[in-house]
């Protein structure tokens, strides 16, 4: 039946289809045309029909332009309007940071002719930013013509500016009239823009090795006033304490800050101890939340307490002297040491008792010599208690003592070898080729004996070659300081007689070379996990060892990938540098690189896997921003007509949903589980009081095990009106009269039928038309308008009089489904001779004065046929009522007032039928039976002079002559007849 409204076969004979209505292709893209032929046999019981199926598909055409999504639909209407697109940016943020801006919902357009897709060479849609407050926004924002993705152009100032609002365009590339247009709305965020700074980049502190903890470190090596760290934001006024929160890089185990006020201070963690670390060197760094100051250095040295005392190597000494050994030649070197720095460090010796007046100590060196004068005896024996203190003052100096046992024997008839020193000390690179010569332990004997030299104790590995007659020390075998960094070989010089061997201590250090790279401890954790959104979170720690000494054996930490998300300090800490998204990324595979301090580094690397845990940071996300649904009224209470999908994008969420606008609750239920949409009860569209029976509402997605605020849609319901009612005609039977030779288009009568369903709904939209099954050769000669049901003759008619023709005729809706009703109208064909017939086609009376009074008669106008009584009437161009038809006489008089100057001429049409067809309360229309009455207006001076202003003004010099022009006044002339002379 959709079919019968949109096409239409008006010639039957013909068979030609054609349209009776404008095509949508965005409404139905395809019809299935049902085509009857029958044939005329007389008998209608009798004729035979056949149908056919005509398949007409709609081709979409170019005509509708691009749409911006999302959009919700219009109350009472099919559009849909686009949401206003939001963006958010921090005040006088660099554009590198920001760009592309990020705008929620992403700004897309498409084009709503959706099976007309440009080329793949053309974008298709062009964006462009129309307008926009304030004004200077092209300073600030540039929107790319293809990809409408917005980019920021210079940092915002939001003392200038706090928000803009920008409409932009989405136009179809090809210049199709119909662009769209879409609200975005910016808002400048007032942003933290300072970054705290330390008055100062670098900080000495000091603080004493036996230093309790809580000891404030000192500005001073004399511990005299503390070390002041003063910090200050910009933001805050200096007056006020920042609140800022201070880090350490490193060291946090030994110190730390004190997080109020102005003024910081470090105060100790943890002992200290000189003698395991002099110098902690350390980054720090202020933040107020968002913004990081730059590091500062803090070189925090320790100052030495004399807590150590000086310890000799031996806690006694056997030696053996000769009565030859003259006076000053030594007996012994004792060697203490004190791990001390400065006088807590610096030994003296001395001599308590025992020396019997026979010996001497230096007091600096430790060498214990036979004192002047002195002759040794044999048999003799000395036990000399011998103190090394260090130089601290008297109430913190230290010491301790040994005891050297000293025997004198006789000469033996000759003396030994003697070294020229009982202790060398010397420093041997690692690196020192095999076979150089190291130290010359050349002995002196005083008989000239040739000597004989050997290693008596402390080379086990023969490292070492001591030449047996030159006493050259070179070395055997390659060293390595980090097996063995310390050799003391006891060397000794024979001259082969009994007693004739001396000894002497060698006291070798082996210095390091950069032959060894960091190693990283393989039993602390390589699989380690941080929680995301947690910025400057400890992650893990590393560590790696290099047995080099000094700076070959420093080791540096650094990170080969990740740096702008993780951080690492001296001590192998690993910290995230910034706040993880675990739904970005959930897995990192840390790259750790350790290298040690020489000038040419070695290095080694260590990967660590890292893994994101999961917190609630996240709202579920509907899939659409918005959800638009059409639902048929009356269905059963139940009836699911949608379903809404969100997701959570953390781990372990459990998305429910519910109905957030109260309202809506009432008619609708929402699933909390699956997210179906179902009637509570039936809907019915009458019972509406707009035209398109809507609801909006909120529906909101929440996780049950979290804390994040509820994700947001908005669903729009329309409910479809199902069509409850038919239209009914104000009568079962309508009767016209038309003249056999009447002209196509010829009025008969008019129809009317009504429908109940509301106003303005398609449901509600009556239209006509001619069944063509019933009484088929009265549907090929009338017709009925579509819209008006006035009956019609099809074509020029030329039919027996007398005759009566029937036609059916159909009121039907646009209803879904159509509903329609039928009534029938009787035509009978009119004798020519009962037509009246006007003596003349065209009347054209005298002018009548637009002054004529009422009555005044203008024109008669007369008609005639055999044997009838006529009735005049005027059928148009009496529209106002200006003239009145006496309806027997036919006489036309003036009825109300006439003005040339609003209307000069009337065109009427009059119409004769005959008294009883009157009475019946219908016309015949035909040629014959109309005329036209011309009436032209004569005009009157019935107006009176207007000036063209109500006040003139001029002017005139003292020294004016006689009839000088002063001013000139004007009369309008638009209502004075040309024949008029006016006088002033």
């Amino acid at each position: 039946q959709a079919s019968n409204r949109t096409f239409d076969i008006p010639l039957t004979l013909s068979g030609a289809v054609v349209l009776r209505e404008r095509l949508n292709y965005e409404e139905k893209t395809r019809y299935f045309v049902i085509v009857q032929a029958n044939d005329r046999a007389q008998n209608l019981n009798e004729r035979r029909t056949s149908t056919t199926t005509l398949t007409v598909d709609v081709l979409d055409g170019d005509d509708l332009g691009p749409m911006f999504l999302p959009c919700v639909l219009v109350n009472n209407t099919r559009d849909c309007r686009p949401l206003t697109y939001q963006a958010s940016l921090p005040e006088l943020t660099d554009p590198a940071r920001v760009n592309p801006i990020s705008v929620t919902p992403p700004i897309q357009a498409i084009d709503q002719d959706r099976n007309i897709q440009p080329p793949s060479d053309r974008p298709g849609i062009l964006y462009s930013i129309l307008v926009g407050t304030p004004e200077d926004y092209p300073q600030y924002f540039h929107m790319n013509l293809t990809t409408a993705v917005l980019t920021l152009l210079k940092p915002i100032n939001r003392d200038l500016h706090q928000k803009f609002d920008l409409v932009i365009k989405a136009e179809q590339d090809n210049g199709h009239p119909l662009p769209a247009f879409a609200n975005l709305h910016i808002e400048v965020l007032d942003e933290n823009n300072q970054k705290p700074y330390f008055t100062i980049s670098t900080y000495e502190g000091f603080i004493l090795e036996s230093s309790p903890v809580g000891t404030t470190v000192s500005d001073n090596q004399n511990l005299t006033s503390p070390l002041q760290i003063v910090v200050l934001d910009n933001d805050v006024e200096e007056t006020k304490d920042p609140l800022l929160h201070l880090f350490l890089n490193d060291y946090n185990t030994f110190f730390t800050v004190t997080q109020s006020g102005i003024t910081r201070y470090l105060t100790l963690l943890h002992p200290v101890d000189r003698e395991v670390q002099q110098l902690y060197t350390f980054s720090m760094t202020a933040s107020d939340g968002v913004q990081e100051s730059v590091p500062v250095t803090v070189n925090i040295l320790v100052i030495d307490a004399n807590d150590n005392s000086p310890t000799f190597s031996n806690i006694s000494y056997n030696v053996k002297i000769y009565t030859d050994m003259r006076p000053g030649e030594g007996v012994i070197k004792l060697t203490a040491v004190d791990a001390d720095e400065g006088p807590n460090g610096q030994i003296v010796y001395e001599i308590l008792a025992g020396d019997q007046g026979d010996f001497i100590i230096n007091d600096r060196t430790g060498l214990i010599t036979i004192a002047p004068g002195v002759v040794l005896s044999v048999g003799r024996s000395y036990a000399l208690t011998v103190k090394a203190s260090d130089s601290a003052p008297p109430t913190q100096r230290r010491s301790s003592i040994t005891t050297v046992y000293i025997e004198v024997l006789p000469p033996n008839n000759q003396s030994p070898p003697r070294f020229p020193q009982l202790m060398y000390s010397l420093e041997v690179s690692e690196a020192m080729r095999i076979g150089a010569v190291l130290l010359n332990l050349q002995a002196f004997d005083r008989e000239g004996d040739p000597i004989r030299y050997l290693i008596q104790n402390g080379d086990p590995q023969q490292v070492f070659n001591l030449s047996q007659s030159s006493g050259l020390l070179s070395l055997g075998k390659p060293l390595d300081r980090e097996s063995t960094d310390r050799y003391i070989l006891i060397v000794t010089a024979s001259d082969g007689r009994p007693d004739g061997t001396s000894t002497a201590t060698v006291n070798i250090v082996v210095t390091d070379v950069n032959d060894n790279g960091p190693v990283f401890d393989m039993f602390l954790p390589k699989n380690l996990s941080v929680q995301e959104e947690e910025a400057n979170a400890f992650v893990g720690q590393v560590r790696a060892t290099d047995p080099d000494a000094g700076v070959n054996g420093q080791v540096h930490y650094s990170l080969a990938n990740f740096n702008s998300l993780f951080r690492i300090t001296a001590n192998g800490s690993i910290y995230t540098a910034v706040k993880l998204n675990r739904e970005v990324r959930d897995y990192y595979e840390l790259i750790v690189e350790a290298t040690d301090g020489a000038v040419d580094p070695r290095r080694s690397t260590l990967t660590l896997a890292i893994k994101v845990l999961d917190i609630d940071d996240n709202s579920p996300v509907f899939t659409n921003a918005s959800y638009a649904v059409c639902v048929p009224e009356n269905l059963p209470p139940g009836t699911v007509f949608l379903q809404i999908e969100a997701k959570d994008v953390d781990l372990g969420s459990d998305v429910n949903y519910r109905i957030r606008t109260q309202e809506a609750l009432q008619y609708f239920a929402l699933n909390k589980h699956t997210g179906e949409l179902s009637l509570l009860k039936s809907l019915d569209y009458e019972s509406f009081s707009d035209t398109e029976a809507t609801f909006t509402f909120l529906v909101e997605a929440f996780d049950s095990k979290g804390t994040m605020p509820p994700g947001l849609a908005t669903v729009t319901v329309r409910v479809k009106d199902m069509n409850d009612y038919s239209p009914v005609f104000s009568k079962k039977l309508y009767r016209g009269m038309v003249a056999p030779d009447a002209l196509k288009g010829t009025v008969i009568t008019t129809v009317s039928a009504e429908d109940q369903d509301p106003p303005g709904t398609p449901a509600s939209r009556v239209r006509y038309k001619v069944d063509v099954v019933q009484f088929p050769y009265s549907a090929s000669i009338f017709d009925v308008d579509e819209n008006s049901g006035r009956v019609v003759t099809r074509v020029n008619l030329n039919e027996e009089p007398s005759t009566v023709f029937k036609l059916v005729v159909i009121a039907y809706d646009d209803g879904d489904p159509v509903k329609f009703n039928t009534s029938t109208v009787e035509i009978t064909v009119l004798q020519p001779s009962v037509i009246p017939r006007f003596t003349q086609d065209e009347y054209r009376p005298p002018p009548v004065s637009e002054s004529a009074p009422r009555g005044t008669v203008v024109a008669v106008v007369t008609a005639a046929a055999l044997n009838q009584t006529i009735v005049y009437s005027m059928v148009s161009g009496n529209e106002e009522d200006v003239f009145a038809i006496n309806n027997r006489t036919g006489v036309i008089s003036v009825k109300k007032s006439l003005d040339y100057e609003s209307v000069k001429s009337y065109e009427l049409r009059v119409q004769a039928d005959p008294l009883q067809v009157v009475r019946s309360n219908l016309h015949v229309p035909s040629k014959s039976n109309t005329a036209k009455v011309f009436i032209e207006v004569k005009d009157e001076n019935d107006h009176v002079p207007v000036f063209t202003k109500k006040l003139y003004i001029g002017g005139v010099s003292e020294d004016a002559k006689m009839f000088s022009s002063v001013l000139k006044v004007k009369v309008s002339l638009k209502f004075i007849l040309n024949s008029i002379q006016l006088q002033y």
